[in-house]
């Protein structure tokens, strides 16, 4: 029976982080949606969800098994109307897993029909968040190995207000 997954998140913007972890669960999964959640709750994004959307669509766009896609609401209730069985987290630290345990808990007491899978980033990426990377930019520096060029190109447009 094939197994399909989401990877949630803000990814305001998307990284190579965060493109690692996709590209490695497209080769666990059938199918993998990159659900980009449009209620960020206490976060402000850098860009609209519809942005965010173009960037990861762009960034990802060469893994034929990915997609990608908005969300608002609860992320098992997207999970259950798209038929996705697994929720994708990663953990980059140590420091990550003790929220992330809670959500998953609290994910598990909302369904019991969606598992949650973490994922650990390629050491080369353990560092890089996306609000680090909003913070480089911002203060003028080179963001280039730490996303995808057409991120890298919003980055600076939106940091130089074009």
């Amino acid at each position: 029976m094939p197994v399909a997954a989401m990877y949630p998140g803000t990814f305001d913007p998307i990284t190579l982080g965060h493109e690692d972890l996709v590209r490695r669960a497209a080769e666990l999964f059938d199918n993998v949606v990159v659900a980009i959640a449009a209620n960020t709750g206490s976060k402000t994004p850098m860009f609209s969800v519809d942005e965010r959307v173009e960037m990861a669509t762009a960034a990802l766009a060469d893994i034929t098994n990915v997609t990608v896609k908005r969300y608002e609401g609860l992320t098992v209730d997207f999970a259950l109307e798209h038929g996705l069985r697994v929720i994708i987290r990663g953990l980059r630290a140590v420091s990550d897993f003790e929220y992330e345990f809670q959500l998953a808990n609290m994910n598990r007491h909302l369904t019991d029909e969606v598992e949650t899978a973490f994922l650990t980033p390629t050491e080369k990426y353990t560092f890089i968040s996306s609000s680090l990377v909003r913070e480089v930019a911002q203060l003028g520096g080179d963001v280039g190995e730490f996303v995808s060029p057409e991120v890298g190109r919003a980055l600076s447009d939106r940091v130089n207000g074009k």
